[in-house]
């Protein structure tokens, strides 16, 4: 791709990224096999989403990291490291998460090693710039899909299990917060507009497909999925998914709009709520961690 279309060097706007050191615990008579509210679809569909993390997170570590000597902007410095930092603890996290899963007789293990040989294929044939683009449009879908967790109460209240919820959340928030940090950084060193859109088109394709078909692997191996009619009331819920909402897919198509910016969907507001609820002095994670929040 020409960089031709490469928009000017962006100015970086200042946001707080920080690295929380924290840990969650699923004990097993607190997670049931059905732990989204019971639901047999959306449990597998949370949980191929989880096995998706751990190396998910690494490929954008990597992908940011490959460009970290050329940016010279200190805000945007002090966002990658605290980026890196995060994305380290999500993975870490997932990690134990899935553990916990794959106990349950989920296929996280499976998932996970697809994914690895998967992602380090495309590391040896794509070139680094759509790596990190990949990385840019993937970072909008998790920001998407966090806010949408994080504003909707229908989407809070089908987590129901706290360590889950609160896990979630958390991650949510991260999420939210460093959700333009990749995005600046492939502004930074390429800022290819045709080149970023063209590869969110791709990368949409794929990950939808691996999500779905893993979604179906995984409900294959569940006994309940042959329990007819209760998978005909999971499916008639999930049509009705709050992540499935018009206006979120509306989101996640507005990345393909030239000029766009993450930071045209400000959530300074939803961080700092969130900051408060979960990290305040009266915070439902404020004992969980060390450092600032």
């Amino acid at each position: 791709m020409s960089h031709a279309a490469a928009r000017p060097r962006p100015l970086i706007r200042p946001r707080s990224v920080r690295t929380r050191r924290i840990a969650f615990d699923y004990p097993a008579e607190t997670l049931p096999r059905h732990y989204v509210s019971g639901d047999l679809v959306m449990s597998h569909v949370v949980s191929v989403l989880s096995s998706f993390f751990p190396e998910g997170e690494d490929f954008f570590i990597r992908t940011v990291r490959n460009y970290r000597d050329r940016i010279t902007d200190p805000e945007l410095k002090e966002q990658v490291a605290g980026f890196i930092g995060q994305e380290v603890t999500h993975g870490r996290e997932h990690r134990a998460f899935n553990r916990r899963l794959a106990a349950l007789g989920y296929p996280t293990r499976n998932i996970d090693r697809r994914l690895h040989h998967g992602l380090r294929f495309g590391e040896r044939v794509l070139p680094k710039a759509v790596q990190l683009a990949v990385t840019a449009a993937l970072e909008h879908y998790t920001a998407t899909l966090a806010e949408v967790l994080l504003t909707d109460p229908e989407a809070q209240a089908l987590f129901d299990v706290d360590e889950v919820r609160s896990m979630l959340q958390w991650h949510a928030l991260e999420e939210s917060e460093h959700k333009s940090v990749a995005f600046d950084v492939f502004q930074t060193v390429s800022g290819d507009q045709a080149l970023r859109i063209w590869v969110m088109r791709f990368t949409t394709a794929g990950f939808l497909a691996a999500t779905v078909g893993n979604t179906i692997f995984s409900m294959l191996l569940d006994r309940a999925t042959y329990d007819g009619p209760r998978l005909a009331e999971s499916l008639r819920r999930l049509r009705h998914s709050p992540w499935l909402k018009p206006e979120v897919a509306r989101r996640i198509r507005d990345y393909n709009r030239p000029g766009f910016h993450p930071d045209d969907h400000d959530n300074t507001a939803l961080i700092e709520e969130w900051k408060n609820r979960l990290f305040g002095e009266e915070g439902a994670l404020a004992d969980r961690t060390k450092g600032p929040a």
